[in-house]
C-alpha cells in the first residue's frame, strides 16, 4: 500500500474536491429537485454531476465557478431525462393508437409515404407541426434548434410534399 503525504497533489485535489462537494451539494440538489420534482431522481442527477466534476477535477477545480459547471451538467442531464421520458410517452401513445387505428385511406397512405420521403428533419418538423399540433417554439424545444430553423424546415418540407403529391404550392 502506498502512503501519500498531505502535500501530495492527489491528496490535495481529493481534499479540495471534498470541500467543494460539501459546500455545493445542498444547492445543487435543490436545483435538481426543482427541475424534476422527484427526490430520488434529483439525487441521481446530482451524483452524475459531481461524478463528472470529479473525473475532470483537474480542469473543473481551476474554474472560477466550478459549482456553475456542475449545475450545468445537472441541468443538461435533467433536460435529457425530460426529453427521453417525453419520447417514451409519445411512443406509448403511438403504440396504443396503432392497436386500435382504423385502416388508412389511399390518400392518407400517399401522404405518409410522401412524409417518409422527406429529409429526416423536414419530416420531423412537418409531423410535429401538423399531426402533433405543436407551435414553432415547441417544435424548436423538442428538436433542440432555433425557431427560425423550424420555419425553414417547415417551408421546405411543405414545398417538397407539394411536389411529391403533385400539388401546386
Amino acid at each position: 500500500m502506498v502512503q501519500r503525504h498531505v502535500s501530495d497533489p492527489v491528496v490535495r485535489a481529493a481534499r479540495d474536491f471534498g470541500q467543494f462537494y460539501r459546500s455545493e451539494y445542498r444547492a445543487v440538489l435543490g436545483l435538481a429537485f426543482a427541475l424534476c420534482r422527484d427526490r430520488g431522481v434529483a439525487e441521481e442527477l446530482v451524483q452524475e454531476g459531481f461524478t463528472a466534476a470529479f473525473r475532470r477535477w483537474d480542469e473543473v477545480g481551476r474554474m472560477d465557478h466550478p459549482g456553475a459547471w456542475v449545475r450545468r451538467v445537472v441541468t443538461n442531464h435533467a433536460v435529457s431525462r425530460f426529453r427521453r421520458l417525453g419520447a417514451e410517452a409519445r411512443a406509448l401513445v403511438r403504440a396504443r393508437r396503432a392497436q386500435s387505428a382504423p385502416a388508412l385511406s389511399p390518400d392518407a397512405v400517399a401522404v405518409w409515404d410522401a412524409i417518409r420521403a422527406l429529409p429526416a428533419r423536414q419530416a420531423e418538423v412537418v409531423v410535429l407541426a401538423y399531426f402533433a399540433d405543436l407551435s414553432h417554439g415547441d417544435i424548436a424545444d423538442v428538436l433542440g434548434c432555433a425557431v427560425e430553423t423550424v420555419r425553414s424546415h417547415l417551408k421546405r418540407g411543405r414545398a417538397r410534399l407539394g411536389a411529391l403529391l403533385g400539388e401546386e404550392s
